[in-house]
């Protein structure tokens, strides 16, 4: 059960009422092209001297070599003979800018109009026709660079005889919809199969399973494409064409959409439900679709190239030259908003042959351009973005922010004596600044673009653990920040040496340390990625900008540089989204009652899921935002050094309280902005697909609306909002690495003579920081090394949970050792290596079964593991005066 959002603030209420008209027609022109070009021409099939084409070849690519086998050819003049089904495989091999046809390979048999998949392992051919009989076998062709020459090797059946169908991967998973059991489409199916490929070697498992069909008639000819909706990785079914009386005047050419949602199938089968439910319709085509080549594009498109779309259907067995040609016209389907959009004419309109995507190239081989005559032209076409110029005054609005930043970290260099004042900012930093600076730390670059996103393609369901933020407040106050101000530590570590052990100390340390090494990379990375998208920056060149200016402010000015700037940085972030809202509103001012239709008609308000069924702990139950929520912000306000270092910045414990109420305060209105622009981007989009960029990701949607949307001037504002987000993350990281490496490290065995000596050792470090965060940020922009440092930062961040658990352990328990409480620790990392390689628990419950664990395991240890008694004075709440 779902409660809707409704009514629950005005200013939402304002939003939507912003986002809702102008609504332009179909015919918008879109503000991208595709550039198209014959890229090759097939050969002539075996015993033949000229190419001719075919129509319903296997297609797909393999080993960067495209495959086209088998198809159809006709007969000159059309109509005299039956058509010609090939055995023939041709492969287009290319090496740099060099590209060699092979021939001469062949098929078992003669095959035509069969499903064709690409894989990793190479071209799935499905089912197909002799053209006397269909068939149900399944091969799969592999090209074999070394030898030049194609493998095949067998694969199950199908369930039956099938041509005229569509299939698709998915994850390992093909799927296979419509198609024909005999040669009349009289026999045109609503058949749903499904075969896991990483099943192979599996015989009991490696089976074609029946799954449930869509609501709608049979039928053949139509397309089989993934895409994800922004909610679930979905199939959709297509168009096509049924018969549904006698023939010819039964025939129907589709234009329907239905998808079916793997996460809803899951979600049903898991309950017990019928698993048809997992079927959804989606907008239907601007018109008829059969016999198209189709493709996913980007995140979140379909393209559709021509097809027949029945206007001429009856002039089928006209001569070739009289005959117009089927139309040409490109459709892009955009999953999310659900809406059609005209994308252009194609070059050569045909039917009848697979679209695959070769090299960030659309390509489709050879098919039929009107009835029975093929072309032997290879097409490929490349998706070019046309973007408006960032411009003078955006350079200069931008350009004056970045160097008032570095403004603030010169002001404060002067101010910085010693390590006290580098690290804690001489605690004269007021405690709503403070807060602010928390604010901005927690809110990154990621999340600030992250947040509109997630809203924009689902709803306001994770609102709830936003406000887990407010929820927790109250317990930091007067349950962990006395803690740290009674001790007067500088590292937030220091407590569990005085608690526990230095082990305890150096293990969080050290964690702590190489964590925040690889968040400033990927802070800096990831947005550089939708930055470049959408501004004349590249993606290095943003990564510098971005770390360059937080080496400069952060190294010179220290921690009162670092939270003045996140202060400002933090206004900016609100000033955008609000300036975002505004300008939707004025210009799109009208219409509430379509708009309101349309939001309730998509889901988009939704925000509580009542389910506390056996596997609610997969989904975004309201139960699991909730404890996931307390989790995920209990780790950055009891443990972690950056956050508890502004508590430890003010002048006395009330204004720490300031700091933490601050940022809770804050946190509301936030995130009513940030999850009301995702909202208004939905709405704005779906009346304005043209306006959206097929190869942009979703996580861009805003930059994208900033970039293209608002007027000169605002636009560079929030971009170095955009900017800021980062730099006040990053800058963070810097200071409290070198706070953690002098404090925990270097101070703690007296290794300097002078504080002097300390504070050039910190300013070094900060340096040092930032400068291997930028390293590795530059590293992943050039290297393809990302998903190596991704398995890296994701064992790092199973310690997450374990260190806020020994904060837990030290505070609430008295018997508990360090040895005990390192074991707690140990033991939660495994156990959350286990749960989240080996489970499917939702990822928002990991802090909090990492601090659950890490405390009863610790705990339980303390009574196998007995230490000697120490004293605990003002360390625990039963020891505190």
């Amino acid at each position: 059960m779902r409660v809707n959002l409704v009514g629950l603030l005005a200013v939402v209420a304002g939003l939507l009422l912003g986002s809702a008209v102008q609504a332009e027609p179909i015919s918008e022109p879109p503000n991208w092209t595709i550039d198209w070009e014959v890229l090759e021409r097939l050969p002539p099939a075996q015993g033949k001297d000229e190419a001719i084409g075919v129509a319903g070849a296997f297609v797909g690519v393999h080993r960067d070599a495209l495959i086209v086998a088998g198809g159809a050819s006709f007969p000159e003049p059309p109509g005299e003979s039956e058509r010609t089904v090939h055995d023939d495989i041709w492969v287009l091999e290319r090496n740099g800018d060099q590209k060699t046809w092979h021939t001469g390979f062949r098929l078992e048999r003669p095959l035509a109009y069969g499903m064709s998949v690409t894989t990793p392992e190479g071209l799935l051919c499905l089912g197909g026709t002799d053209g006397q009989a269909h068939s149900a076998g399944a091969f799969l062709l592999q090209w074999d660079r070394e030898r030049r020459q194609i493998v095949s090797r067998p694969l199950p059946a199908l369930p039956t005889a099938c041509a005229f169908g569509s299939a698709t991967l998915l994850g390992d998973t093909v799927y296979v919809a419509g198609g024909m059991e005999h040669t009349s489409l009289a026999s045109a199916m609503t058949n749903f199969w499904s075969l896991d490929l990483s099943q192979e070697g599996h015989p009991d498992r490696f089976v074609w399973h029946v799954l449930p069909s869509w609501p709608g008639p049979p039928r053949a000819g139509n397309l089989t494409i993934p895409q994800h909706d922004g909610r679930s990785d979905c199939v959709f079914v297509i168009g096509g064409g049924t018969q549904l009386g006698e023939e010819p005047e039964g025939l129907e050419f589709l234009r329907d959409v239905h998808k079916f949602s793997l996460r809803e199938e899951r979600r049903l089968r898991r309950e017990g439900h019928d698993p048809a439910g997992a079927w959804q319709p989606g907008s239907p085509a601007p018109h008829s679709i059969a016999a198209a080549p189709g493709i996913a594009v980007g995140q979140s498109h379909i393209f559709t190239f021509g097809g027949d779309e029945g206007s001429l259907f009856d002039r089928a067995e006209e001569p070739r030259d009289p005959h117009p040609g089927f139309p040409g016209q490109i459709l892009a389907y955009h999953t999310i908003t659900d809406t059609w959009q005209q994308a252009g004419p194609l070059p050569q309109a045909v039917v009848s042959t697979t679209a695959v995507m070769w090299d960030d190239h659309i390509v489709i081989p050879s098919g039929e351009i009107r009835p029975r005559v093929p072309t032997p032209d290879v097409w490929q076409g490349r998706i070019e973005r046309t973007r408006r110029t960032f411009g003078m005054i955006n350079f200069t609005v931008l350009g004056l922010y970045l160097l008032g930043m570095i403004g603030v970290g010169c002001y404060f260099s002067f101010r910085n004596k010693t390590t006290e004042d580098f690290f804690r900012g001489g605690q004269r930093i007021p405690g709503w600044a403070a807060g602010l600076s928390i604010f901005a730390t927690m809110l990154s670059s990621i999340t600030f673009i992250a947040i509109p996103a997630q809203v924009y393609q689902t709803d306001w369901t994770f609102f709830t653990v936003n406000m887990m933020a407010i929820a927790v407040a109250p317990f930091i106050i007067y349950f962990i920040l006395p803690f740290f101000r009674r001790i007067d530590a500088t590292s937030a570590y220091e407590y569990l040496e005085k608690r526990f052990n230095l082990a305890a100390r150096f293990f969080a340390s050290v964690s702590y340390t190489l964590f925040q090494l690889g968040r400033m990379a990927i802070v800096m990375f990831l947005p550089a990625l939708a930055l470049a998208a959408i501004t004349p920056f590249s993606v290095p060149q943003c990564i510098l900008i971005i770390g360059v200016l937080s080496i400069i402010y952060c190294t010179m000015g220290g921690l009162e540089a670092v939270v003045w700037t996140d202060a400002v940085q933090a206004l900016v972030l609100l000033g955008g989204a609000v300036i975002a809202l505004t300008v939707v509103f004025l210009h799109t001012l009208g219409r509430l009652d379509e708009v309101w239709q349309m939001l309730g008609d998509y889901q988009k308000l939704h925000m509580i899921h009542w389910d506390f069924g056996a596997g609610s702990y997969m989904t975004p139950a309201l139960w699991v935002l909730i404890l996931g929520g307390i989790g995920q912000n209990l780790v950055p306000y009891a443990s972690d050094q950056g956050i508890v270092q502004r508590y430890l910045s003010t002048k006395d414990v009330r204004s720490a309280r300031q700091s933490i109420w601050t940022n809770a305060i804050v946190v509301l209105p936030a995130s009513l902005l940030f999850f009301g622009v995702g909202t208004a981007l939905f709405v704005f989009y779906s009346l304005h697909p043209a306006r959206l960029q097929p190869g942009l990701q979703n996580d861009a949607i805003f930059p994208l609306f900033i970039a293209q949307e608002l007027p000169v001037g605002l636009s560079g504002l929030i971009v170095a909002g955009v900017f800021a987000a980062a730099q006040s993350t990053v800058s963070t990281s810097m200071n409290s690495i070198s706070t953690v490496v002098v404090t925990d490290f270097v101070r703690r065995f007296s290794l300097l003579r002078s504080e002097r000596a300390y504070l050039f050792l910190a300013r070094v470090l900060t340096f040092a920081a930032g400068a291997g965060g930028t390293a590795l940020a530059l590293l992943f922009a050039t290297a393809d090394i990302t998903s190596l440092w991704e398995q890296f930062m994701a064992v790092l961040g199973l310690f997450g949970g374990s260190m806020c658990g020994l904060f837990m352990l030290g505070i609430f328990t008295k018997r508990t050792g360090g040895l005990a409480a390192l074991g707690g620790a140990i033991l939660s990392a495994a156990t959350m290596y286990w749960v989240s390689n080996h489970t499917n628990v939702s990822v928002l419950l990991y802090a909090s079964i990492g601090i659950a664990v890490c405390v009863v395991c610790g705990y339980v240890l303390s009574f196998l593991i007995p230490e000697r008694a120490k004293d605990l004075a003002g360390l625990t709440i039963f020891t505190v005066r």
